[in-house]
């Protein structure tokens, strides 16, 4: 069954359902009504983006709902979690490997493929951990000069 969602172009509602599913999450409305924000196609939402759009669909949805949602969808690998900076966090649903540009000006986030940045090497790690992932999150602004 079909768990990643970065390998997908868009899906439908009965489609995240089933992905829902798939990934042993059991159904209710909110969750759906979340989980069709980030998953119909790849989006970059901070938790009060995708809560308000959610509202917008269930107007019942609370917080505390959201945010577990969140989680859940992350804990299973659905959506991704950056820290762009210090308070500000992003869930991506693009789940594939990639990297990201981030325009500090207007907020917004763009997928970078990964075979168009190269790393070589690693640092050597702390004894007893292991390399979980790498992140590149280039920064810029839209100012001229």
């Amino acid at each position: 069954m079909l768990k990643d969602i970065g390998k997908m172009k868009s899906l439908t509602r009965d489609g995240v359902a089933e992905l829902l599913r798939a990934n042993g999450i059991s159904l209710t409305l909110q969750r759906l009504a979340i989980a069709q924000i980030l998953l119909v196609r790849p989006v970059h939402l901070t938790a009060e983006q995708v809560l308000k759009k959610a509202q917008k669909i269930m107007p019942e949805i609370s917080r505390a709902t959201g945010y577990n949602t969140l989680n859940l969808l992350k804990e299973k690998g659905l959506i991704r979690e950056l820290v762009i900076e210090p308070g500000r966090i992003v869930y991506d649903s693009n789940t594939t490997h990639h990297y990201h540009i981030y325009d500090a000006d207007t907020g917004k986030m763009t997928d970078v493929p990964a075979g168009d940045i190269k790393v070589t090497g690693t640092t050597e790690l702390p004894a007893g951990v292991v390399l979980e992932e790498v992140d590149i999150i280039i920064r810029v602004n839209s100012r001229s000069g």
